[in-house]
């Protein structure tokens, strides 16, 4: 029985935004048998290249605990050992060669003429090789970008499995999706969302769920999932403290969002200049949207804590996240 906002939102983000605790819990158990099984592939595979030890990481939504459902993709970072390979910074965060020495006799497969390792071989070579996996047979296999995907049966999420090489400045080389690399660091970005979270005592997690479920829902150009958690994460980190209840949190983000959307968003990790790409058609529709989003969460605030009308209240967060969100009943 639904009688108040607060409840409301209880058994919405249990039963329509958070992801199945169960289901979680087989992914995660399936993700680090996946990462074991990747961990043999050298000695599976012929010229398979050697793996750095204790620096492949688990990265993405799923790692942060901010994906919402459907789970559908869990990603992986999978760290090979430069061997002596060299690199060279053309434009510092985006764009990177890798040199592979002579002697580096497996990654020297997966270079071009001029012995510059192609992120494209290398991400192919994994694609290749994940039907070594015994369980995996059957999974179909593909490269999506910068990563090698494996598309299960058994399961309703599929792994992104990005090579990496871990330079001596402490980042991480990824695929740029081009054949060359560009720089990264998950870590950076784990550590911020946990320190915000736990910053104001674990409520900015789910707020960046919920609102994440909103952005796909309300009827306007998506805000970059990514792009989206910085903005969340930047609002309330500028906060000493945030209220105790959801809505009342939720509601001022809107009204934060309205303008800040039009504003550069910086990279946490230092790489880009600037995530926010959305065009400026973009920003006035997601601005107009989020005014008027938080114009109704006001009218529901005001129903459920001056009127004292739950059920007029929860009617109109109703209006905001549509027929997932319980009826007051």
């Amino acid at each position: 029985m639904t009688k108040t906002v607060n409840g409301a939102f209880t058994e919405f983000n249990k039963e329509s935004v958070n992801l199945d605790p169960d289901r979680t819990k087989k992914a995660i158990k399936s993700r680090d048998w996946l990462i074991n099984q990747l961990k043999g592939l050298p000695n599976k595979v012929d010229n398979f290249p050697a793996l750095y030890e204790g620096m492949s990481i688990k990265f993405g939504s799923f790692a942060r605990k901010t994906k919402i459902r459907p789970l559908d993709d869990i990603d992986l970072i999978l760290t090979f050992k430069a061997t002596g390979s060299t690199y060279r910074t053309h434009t510092y965060g985006q764009n990177y060669s890798l040199i592979a020495p002579k002697s580096a006799t497996d990654l020297r497969k997966l270079c071009n003429d001029d012995s510059t390792i192609n992120s494209i071989k290398v991400v192919n070579k994994i694609v290749s090789s994940l039907d070594q996996i015994e369980h995996y047979k059957s999974a179909e296999t593909h490269r999506r970008q910068e990563a090698a995907t494996l598309q299960l049966n058994s399961y309703e999420w599929n792994f992104d499995i990005v090579p990496a090489f871990y330079t001596d400045t402490g980042y991480y080389l990824i695929p740029d999706g081009n054949g060359e690399w560009k720089a990264t660091d998950p870590r950076i970005d784990q550590n911020r969302a946990t320190s915000i979270n736990q910053k104001h005592d674990g409520k900015i997690l789910q707020l960046i769920r919920t609102i994440k479920y909103w952005n796909d829902y309300a009827k306007m150009p998506i805000v970059p999932s990514y792009l989206l958690e910085n903005i969340v994460l930047n609002y309330f980190d500028s906060k000493d403290e945030i209220a105790g209840y959801i809505d009342y949190n939720i509601k001022y983000f809107w009204n934060h969002l309205k303008t800040a959307i039009y504003k550069s968003v910086n990279d946490p990790k230092g790489f880009q200049s600037d995530l926010n790409y959305l065009s400026y058609a973009d920003r006035v529709k997601i601005s107009e949207k989020a005014e008027n989003t938080y114009d109704k969460a006001c009218e529901a605030y005001e129903a459920e804590m001056t009127e004292e009308n739950q059920e007029k209240a929860i009617n109109k967060w109703r209006t905001i996240f549509g027929d997932s969100f319980p009826k007051y009943e």
